[in-house]
């Protein structure tokens, strides 16, 4: 059963962001994205939480497709739809209102979505260090390790592992980008 919402979550998510693509240079299909979250949380946080593994596949599902939160939780549950709600952006405000806002919000997310978020900035300083945006400069990629840090030092503290590991990329990134 556990396996079964993982891999509908998956599939769903596949489905929503089929004709999206990443802002690297290689225009990559978007949902290596929330399978790269979903892989960090479990290969680097051990966690296995099938509900934790399927809302980080689901992750953007509300703020970058067509999904209304009403078919997440009938699709997957009220505890799947509440970790997307609790990690998604309001696309309607502007990007340095919701950039604050992130930043803000994450003092008061739930552990579930804490673990997501983790995984999220882990996925998105890779990227942002070994395949940016190709419009990216040094200084954008550098404000982009300085806000992510941010909403994670606002995070409650749920997995030492991926804390680390976070800390540990930030540092690699900034020696990158000197």
């Amino acid at each position: 059963m556990a396996h079964t919402l993982i891999l509908k979550a998956a599939h769903f998510a596949a489905e929503k962001h089929r004709d999206q693509r990443r802002k690297d240079k290689n225009a990559s299909p978007y949902i290596i994205h929330p399978i790269s979250v979903a892989l960090a949380i479990t290969q680097i946080g051990g966690v296995d939480d099938p509900e934790t593994l399927a809302a980080a596949l689901l992750h953007d599902t509300l703020e970058d497709t067509d999904t209304k939160p009403e078919e997440l939780e009938a699709e997957f549950g009220k505890k799947v739809c509440e970790y997307v709600l609790d990690v998604s952006d309001d696309k309607t405000l502007p990007k340095d209102e919701r950039k604050r806002r992130q930043i803000e919000h994450a003092k008061k997310i739930s552990k579930g979505a804490a673990l997501i978020k983790l995984g999220d900035k882990i996925s998105n300083v890779t990227d942002v260090i070994n395949n940016p945006p190709e419009d990216w400069d040094i200084n954008r990629r550098k404000e982009y390790l300085d806000w992510a840090e941010k909403v994670i030092e606002n995070c409650p503290k749920v997995n030492d592992r991926m804390e680390n590991k976070f800390k540990e990329i930030i540092k690699q990134g900034r020696e990158a980008l000197i």
